[in-house]
């Protein structure tokens, strides 16, 4: 069975524009050929939830039918967790609470669920916060927490704070910009672990953010987020098109070496090699 090991990060409400503007640590990356920087249109309505669910099964919301923030229930398609754990991988989460709604518990139990180790469920290990400005500083203090003590060979990081400030005060506030500059720095610590222990790295976003402060709609604020991959199978560099949203799902397939769903559609990004060839 193959090591592969990824981790995905979803930066909530990260612009395309602002992450290139703003995360220095993440261009160095791109400039020094160890990263690779895709522009993603995701799918509609540009919302959490549904999103997440995009994300995390590679189906759009009328197929996944999340289709607002408030359909909460269990999913009911194959996720990325589910594939995973079925071909015996090892799977863990730092997410918000959302995310156990989906894959582990629904309706999500404030008392005891915020912390969930060992479980038979999809997300094996799991800590889920519930408050929009809870730190992203202690969110990557426990993703590294369960990379060390739990190992997993599929990671998922979802940071808020981002968003908390883009709500606050827009994208066009200097609070967002430079909280957008302040994951730059968590990550600048972080990456370096992942790729020490091994793992090949997603950053991306579920949505954008509006300089009316909001989300939802069509426009390119809200649906134009970064894709950076560091991987020895995808070549770094810029890649200019702009990539839907489903290639996320099927690539971390991918990059774990584990067949995707059925539902998921083929990778068209450019700059993926084979397993054979990395």
């Amino acid at each position: 069975m193959s090591t592969n090991r990824v981790v995905l990060i979803v930066v909530d409400a990260l612009r395309y524009d602002t992450a290139c503007t703003h995360m220095g640590f993440m261009q160095h990356l791109v400039e020094r050929e160890v990263a690779a920087r895709y522009e993603v249109r995701s799918e509609v309505p540009s919302l959490s939830r549904p999103l997440y669910e995009t994300i995390l099964t590679g189906t759009p919301p009328i197929i996944h039918g999340v289709t607002s923030n408030s359909t909460m229930r269990l999913s009911t398609q194959q996720s990325l967790f589910h594939l995973a754990k079925s071909n015996g991988k090892k799977t863990a989460a730092a997410a918000y609470h959302w995310v156990s709604e989906l894959y582990n518990r629904a309706p999500f139990n404030l008392l005891e669920d915020r912390v969930q180790l060992d479980t038979n469920q999809p997300i094996e290990n799991g800590f889920f916060y519930f408050e929009d400005h809870y730190p992203d500083s202690h969110l990557f203090a426990e993703a590294a927490w369960l990379m060390d003590q739990k190992q997993p060979d599929f990671l998922y990081i979802h940071p808020m704070n981002v968003d908390d400030d883009g709500h606050k005060f827009t994208a066009a506030s200097k609070e967002y910009r430079n909280r957008v500059l302040s994951v730059d720095a968590i990550l600048s610590v972080f990456l370096p672990k992942c790729l020490a222990q091994g793992y090949e790295v997603i950053v991306t976003a579920d949505h954008g953010m509006t300089s009316d402060g909001n989300h939802g709609g069509n426009t390119t604020e809200d649906r134009h987020v970064p894709m950076f991959i560091l991987s020895k199978q995808v070549k770094a560099g810029v890649y200019e098109e702009v990539v839907s949203q489903l290639q996320v799902a099927p690539l971390v397939c991918h990059l774990l070496d584990i067949e995707p769903s059925e539902e998921m559609v083929p990778i068209l990004l450019n700059g993926i090699h084979s397993l054979k060839e990395a």
